[in-house]
């Protein structure tokens, strides 16, 4: 069979499994990420992830590890809080939905013991299809630590950047996606956060596609950031990315024709699932969500469809539904057979 012109994927996150949380050890969690894989594998997803799965924190499961799991390995940052600190932090942050740093940057940074590389081939090891990977950009990481050190989240960012580059190196995936979620509600600082994450994008192995994913947020199932994708064009277009992975089910439908003048360049990725919303969608409506982006931007403008973000606050039985959904829509508007 012809493979399909769009391709499937998911955003990176997946809920974390209740027997994981309840039993924790190595082997538990390389059978939670064989689990998550196998789940999208079987649903025909084109493009999987391991559920990030590889961020679980035994101390913090209710979190998937976004922030914490880069920042806290890295040397230059310490882990424990103070409490004028803790006060600062909460009069200062433009992260209203935290009151506590992640950690306090009072020195240089460097990598200290993070490693992405071991993660990534684990997960790569269990994938039976390709695989992509997802690592937290170097702008949300900034604008979520508490600055000691470099006087600017600008040349925080760029500190972390080069941290980053040197962990994408060495991954061994088909896709490595860069997250932001914190920069669609600080479009003014779009300028140098571009120039930061190109650091990183330009620093992934050459045998692997550069992904960027922006949404405007998922905390409890809310939106954190307020904005719109128009004054984010800019930044789109600057990056050194195949593609971009963007939030577009929960944005006003009119907001895709914002679209229209993303760089040729560089493939879009069309949200279709709406991961705020716990009702499964249908595959006729994923179907006219394509037709209707493909109608305004043009045939073959979509490259990938995929939620709008993680799935890891929803209940694993829901995100299952819109996983087998994602294909489901793909293959009716392409007019795919379906398997029995």
């Amino acid at each position: 069979m012809k493979a399909p012109r769009i391709q499937t994927t998911v955003v990176g996150s997946y809920p974390v499994p209740e027997w994981l949380a309840a039993a924790p050890s190595e082997q538990a969690l390389f059978d939670a990420t064989r689990v998550v894989l196998h789940t999208q594998e079987q649903a025909g997803i084109d493009l999987v992830c391991d559920g990030e799965l590889y961020r679980f924190d035994l101390n913090h499961p209710e979190t998937n590890g976004m922030i914490e799991y880069f920042v806290r390995p890295m040397s230059g940052v310490r882990g424990e809080i103070g409490f004028s600190e803790w006060l600062a932090y909460s009069r200062e942050s433009a992260m209203r939905f935290r009151t506590r740093p992640p950690g306090v940057v009072e020195g240089p940074i460097g990598a200290g013991t993070l490693n992405l590389a071991v993660p990534c081939a684990r997960a790569k090891a269990l994938a039976g299809r390709p695989l992509k990977f997802t690592v937290t950009g170097p702008h949300m990481l900034a604008k979520t630590l508490h600055d000691l050190h470099y006087g600017s989240p600008e040349k925080l960012a760029h500190a972390i950047a080069e941290v980053l580059a040197e962990q994408v190196r060495h991954l061994d995936a088909d896709v490595v996606q860069l997250d932001e979620a914190n920069l669609p509600g600080h479009p003014d600082e779009c300028k140098w956060a571009a120039a930061a994450i190109n650091k990183v994008l330009k620093s992934i192995p050459k045998n692997s596609k550069a992904a960027v994913h922006l949404c405007f947020g998922n905390y409890g199932g809310q939106s954190i950031q307020k904005g719109s994708w128009q004054k984010l064009l800019g930044y789109l277009n600057a990056l050194k990315a195949d593609h971009v992975v963007m939030e577009t089910a929960h944005r006003p439908p009119a907001e895709l024709e914002v679209f229209k003048d993303l760089d040729r360049g560089i493939g879009f990725g069309l949200g279709v699932v709406d991961i705020k919303r716990t009702e499964v969608e249908s595959a006729s409506e994923i179907a006219r969500a394509i037709e209707r982006a493909e109608k305004l931007l043009g045939r073959g403008r979509v490259k990938y469809i995929h939620p709008d973000c993680g799935f890891w606050m929803l209940k694993r039985n829901i995100a299952d539904g819109k996983i087998r959904a994602l294909v489901a829509g793909r293959d009716l508007y392409e007019g795919r057979p379906r398997a029995c």
